[in-house]
C-alpha cells in the first residue's frame, strides 16, 4: 500500500489517476479548490477500493497554506510514497497579453504555486531519501507560440526547475515525473474541436501511474507526442515566426 498525496485531485486527469490507485489499495489525501467536488471524488474512490480517503479544500495562489496543507496530508497518511501535482488554469491568451496582471496570475497558478509546494515537499522527500514526485506540465512549455505563450512560459519555467530537481533529488533515490501531456479532453479544453490527437483523461491518467512505477523522468503524453514536439523544436526560429501556431 502507497501513501499518495493529490493536489488539484478534481482537474479529470487527476482524477482518472486517483481511480488507478484507488483500485490498487493505496491510501489517498487529496487537495482540490472545490471542496463538494472534492466530498464527491473521496467518496467514489472509497468505493473503489481505496485504503483509505481524506482531504481537504485547497487554494494554491495562498502560498502561505502550502507547507501546512502538506504536513496535515503527511501527518494524516502517516507518512508519504508519492506526490502528484495536478492543478492549473488555461488563460486567455488574448486578454493576457493586454493586462500584465493577468499574465501574472496565470504564471503563478501554474509555474509558481507549483514551485511553491515543491520546493517543500522536495525537501521532505530528500530526507527520508525516497518517494516519487510526479508533476504535470504541458507540451506547450517546449517551445513558444503566440497562441498560448503565457500558459507555454509557465509551463517551460516549471519543465527548467523539474529537470533541476530531478538531478538534485537523484542522490536522493527521489524520482522526479515531468508530464507533459498533448491535447487531453477535458472540462478545461470543452470549447476547443477534438480530433485524432487528442486523448481521454484515463489515457493520460493510466500512462501517469505507469510512468511512475518505471522511475520514469519526462513522460509525453500520449507518446506521439515527442516525435511531434521534437519536430517542432528544431524548426529554425526564422521559419518558425513566420507560422501561425
Amino acid at each position: 500500500m502507497q501513501k499518495i498525496l493529490i493536489i488539484g485531485a478534481t482537474s479529470a486527469i487527476a482524477e482518472a489517476a486517483a481511480r488507478c490507485y484507488a483500485q490498487r489499495g493505496d491510501a489517498l489525501y487529496l487537495l482540490a479548490r472545490n471542496a463538494e467536488r472534492l466530498d464527491a471524488l473521496l467518496a467514489d474512490l472509497k468505493i473503489r477500493g481505496a485504503a483509505s480517503t481524506a482531504g481537504a479544500p485547497f487554494d494554491a495562489n495562498d502560498f502561505d497554506q502550502h507547507a501546512m496543507a502538506v504536513e496535515r496530508a503527511v501527518s494524516t497518511l502517516g507518512g508519504l510514497d508519492i506526490v502528484l501535482i495536478a492543478h492549473g488554469t488555461l488563460p486567455d491568451q488574448k486578454a493576457c497579453e493586454a493586462d500584465a496582471t493577468l499574465a501574472l496570475k496565470e504564471i503563478s497558478t501554474n509555474a509558481l504555486s507549483v514551485i511553491s509546494l515543491l520546493t517543500d515537499i522536495a525537501n521532505r522527500f530528500a530526507a527520508q531519501r525516497r518517494g516519487a514526485i510526479a508533476v504535470i506540465g504541458s507540451v506547450a512549455g517546449d517551445r513558444g507560440r503566440q497562441s498560448n505563450y503565457i500558459y507555454g512560459s509557465a509551463k517551460g519555467m516549471l519543465a527548467v526547475f523539474l529537470q533541476g530537481l530531478r538531478n538534485r533529488l537523484s542522490k536522493s533515490g527521489v524520482q522526479v515525473l515531468t508530464i507533459k501531456p498533448g491535447f487531453v479532453d477535458t472540462p478545461m479544453t470543452a470549447a476547443f474541436p477534438k480530433g485524432p490527437l487528442w486523448a481521454t483523461p484515463e489515457q493520460v491518467g493510466s500512462a501517469i501511474v505507469q510512468a511512475i512505477d518505471s522511475q520514469r523522468n519526462v513522460l509525453y503524453t500520449p507518446f506521439f507526442w515527442w516525435g511531434i514536439m521534437a519536430i517542432i523544436r528544431a524548426v529554425p526560429e526564422s521559419i518558425f515566426k513566420k507560422l501561425s501556431l
